[in-house]
């Protein structure tokens, strides 16, 4: 499977964010987006999961399933937690299994969800599954938010700073994760300006550095 993105441009409020931008991703690999503040990192992943529309170029997903849209391939992490304050961990996370139910085939049988237990547990909040979401920190609700990954398989993650309200055991969890979905096949786009480390495999981890349109 491979995630393309041939000559994208991103028009934002009447102004052109970027142009020019070319991809090819493959299954098993990582593409690191760096650049400053206001260059389009955020923007162009919104493109790539189907969320903004591109206005030039085209994004594609080769040998993946012909009945879902490439966004229908990707999980979008962004800013926002999108959570339900009123809801419980559990219920939060069965609500975006429910949602998100209709996945793209995923690229490999690693790739295969887990339950919601087993996912929480892994980012490590199992502990609070019967609380409600409002009463969570910052970093619990970013774990939980992250938790949607694990739970529905989608190949491809769109990750925007997703390091973001973490402290230091679970910036190492959540690399764990990416490590082991890049291992399984999938891919990983992930827009940040700390370092991430994705493996010992220097091949399997490429940046595109974004540079501010004039």
């Amino acid at each position: 499977m491979r995630l393309i993105a041939d000559n994208l441009a991103c028009d934002r409020g009447g102004r052109r964010v970027f142009a020019g931008v070319r991809l090819s991703l493959e299954s098993g690999a990582a593409l690191v987006v760096t650049g400053p503040n206001g260059v389009g990192k955020s923007s162009l992943l919104r493109v790539l999961a189907g969320l903004v529309q591109p206005a030039e170029g085209r994004v594609a997903i080769e040998d993946g399933d012909r009945e879902a849209t490439p966004g229908e391939h990707c999980h979008y992490s962004g800013h926002l937690d999108a959570l339900k304050p009123a809801l419980s961990v559990a219920e939060n996370l069965l609500f975006w299994r429910s949602f998100l139910s209709v996945p793209a085939a995923p690229a490999s049988p690693g790739l295969a969800p887990c339950d919601p237990d087993t996912a929480l547990e892994r980012v490590g909040i199992g502990h609070v599954a019967d609380l409600p979401a409002a009463y969570l920190s910052a970093g619990q609700r970013r774990r939980l938010a992250l938790a949607r990954l694990l739970v529905t398989a989608r190949p491809v993650w769109l990750l925007d700073e997703p390091t973001a309200a973490l402290d230091a055991a679970s910036e190492e969890t959540l690399t764990g994760l990416m490590r082991a979905h890049v291992k399984a096949g999938g891919m990983i786009v992930a827009a940040t300006h700390q370092p991430l480390d994705l493996g010992p495999d220097p091949d399997l981890v490429a940046t595109l550095h974004l540079e501010a349109t004039i």
